[in-house]
């Protein structure tokens, strides 16, 4: 989301996450910081009521009025339009719950003058891998809207790589921050895959497909010039130049109704010797270009060898 300062008259800061996540005591932490102590007018809209509230002290500090709402049906643009007439607010933080549909407040009508400028999700590490099992489409929903998830309560038990990888899945483009359960920061670095990075063909079991497409996607250091073998099944399209195929897999990023098929753009000689949703051993070189398919650079696969193969016990990919 890109938008231009000059000309937002009032910037809307949305906090998601679940009851509990942390929301309150970021935004609390956010205003004591001062940095929005400049007189200006807030205005600060609370979607649920946790265990924990915002000190009255900080918010008049910074000017800021609170409104409480308790029912999703009243985030309306006739709400909001209120709110703007009764306060007349500069900037807008609005906490919002975590079981509303987040389409309710990006598609509402804003104010004139008003729009969305940031959009943060806060996660508690310790619940989060029960949720993303038991309640992955909802997560999903907070997860594709999201520029930055900030997970707090981390420990050095809970697999945050896995984290990593299963948001990113879900939303190639977001920011993620890991804050320990101490406070301090934690600084992941790279994943160390399951396979060896530096053989002279890099072999990618099925169930490791995932863990290569999102790392291959991100890391053009560490796979550009190299060589992979993997098993994936053949997609042709008009649209993609003479020779070019995309061999893949069938994801599973957010719930059952949210499948969809990744892979990467691969020039092949062969290209007439194989059929549409034809599975295959594919061995291929990882080249890094700038590709109108890609909408920038991304890895481009030339293949040296394919050959028919059967399909994977398990179709789909995971990122666990």
């Amino acid at each position: 989301m890109v938008i231009d300062m000059d000309k937002l008259e009032v910037p809307v800061y949305l906090i998601t996450g679940f009851l509990e996540s942390g929301k309150t005591s970021f935004l609390q932490e956010i205003f004591e910081s001062g940095e929005f102590a400049d007189g200006d007018k807030g205005l600060f809209i609370s979607c649920e009521e946790g265990e924990v509230e915002i000190d009255e002290k900080v918010t008049l500090a910074c000017n800021i009025d609170t409104v409480t709402l308790e029912d999703e049906e009243e985030l309306t643009a006739e709400f909001l339009e209120n709110c703007r007439n009764v306060y007349r607010p500069k900037r807008v933080f609005v906490e919002y719950n975590g079981m509303w549909d987040p389409d309710t407040i990006l598609n509402v009508d804003m104010p004139k003058g008003w729009d969305i400028y940031q959009i943060v999700t806060m996660v508690d590490a310790s619940t989060f891998a029960v949720y993303l099992n038991n309640m992955k489409s909802i997560i999903g929903n907070m997860i594709k809207c999201t520029e930055l998830v900030i997970f707090n309560r981390c420990s050095e038990e809970q697999d945050l790589p896995m984290f990593r990888r299963n948001v990113k899945a879900l939303n190639s483009n977001i920011q993620m921050m890991f804050e320990h359960k101490d406070g301090r920061m934690i600084e992941l670095g790279k994943d160390i895959p399951p396979y060896d990075l530096n053989a002279d063909i890099i072999e990618i079991r099925d169930e490791d497909y995932g863990i290569w497409y999102m790392d291959a996607a991100d890391d053009r250091e560490r796979y550009d010039g190299k060589t992979v073998r993997f098993k994936g099944r053949v997609m042709k399209n008009r649209k993609f130049p003479k020779g070019y195929m995309v061999p893949g897999r069938k994801a599973m990023t957010c719930c059952a109704d949210d499948i969809r098929f990744i892979g990467f753009l691969c020039k092949t000689a062969r290209i007439d010797d194989v059929r549409n949703g034809q599975w295959v051993m594919i061995t291929a070189k990882i080249k890094y270009e700038k590709r109108r398919e890609y909408g920038g650079i991304g890895p481009v696969l030339y293949a040296t060898q394919l050959t028919p193969s059967e399909k994977p016990e398990e179709e789909l990919v995971y990122f666990n």
